[in-house]
């Protein structure tokens, strides 16, 4: 079954690049293009994309509304948003994440990255660009008010454990390495912290970790 993957973004050629790009390779399919933060939310209700790759900046609703629309409709719980930046530490970008966001992509990023990048998120196993967004999450975390630490408290010490892995950008396989556990494993752990804590995806999780004070600004 084909990834759908909606891209939105107000400057013809980079949306058509980034279509023309995605719809050539096996197992992903390009369902549609929004020019506006408008259209893409009304196009992700109509066509149920797994991807949509939302620009920040765009007229008529900015990426980052258009991130909240999507990520506080309930019918559209499946859908993963990536926004897209032109600078690594676009000062929206964390705030794109904590409204649901699943991760980001530079503009500039290679095209076999973007690639790989759509099947990660589809496949909802790990964080895009790992090192990158943890920079971004430790750099604005830092700025952000913590909150508060019982947050965290119906976790396990082990999903804790776990939790601040995810945080590092650790897939699941490399959680049971690290842990001494099957991948099977890791992977209910983290689907139990995420029920547990009413998280869309692993990106709310970093998120959380940092606000928490599970994990601290400026860890390397």
């Amino acid at each position: 079954m084909s990834i759908r993957v909606l891209v939105a973004d107000d400057q013809a050629l980079v949306r058509g690049g980034f279509a023309a790009l995605l719809d050539a390779q096996d197992g992903i399919e390009v369902v549609g293009e929004a020019d506006n933060g408008e259209q893409a939310v009304r196009m992700s209700r109509e066509l149920m994309p797994d991807v949509v790759l939302m620009d920040i900046r765009m007229p008529v609703l900015d990426g980052l509304a258009a991130t909240r629309a999507i990520a506080a409709d309930p019918a559209l719980s499946v859908v993963k948003v990536v926004v897209l930046t032109t600078f690594e530490l676009d000062e929206y970008v964390f705030e794109a994440m904590r409204s649901g966001a699943t991760g980001f992509l530079v503009k500039h990023t290679e095209p076999a990255d973007l690639v790989r990048a759509v099947r990660v998120v589809a496949d909802g196993d790990a964080l895009l660009s790992p090192s990158v967004t943890r920079r971004l999450v430790a750099e604005f975390a830092s700025r952000a008010k913590p909150a508060p630490a019982t947050e965290l408290s119906e976790l396990t010490d082990r999903e804790r454990e776990v939790m601040t892995l995810v945080a590092e950008g650790l897939t699941n396989a490399e959680i049971a390495e690290r842990l001494f556990m099957s991948p099977a494993t890791a992977r209910t752990h983290v689907s139990r912290i995420l029920l547990k804590l009413e998280a869309r995806d692993r990106t709310q999780l970093v998120v959380m970790a940092y606000e928490s004070g599970l994990v601290r600004p400026g860890w390397q």
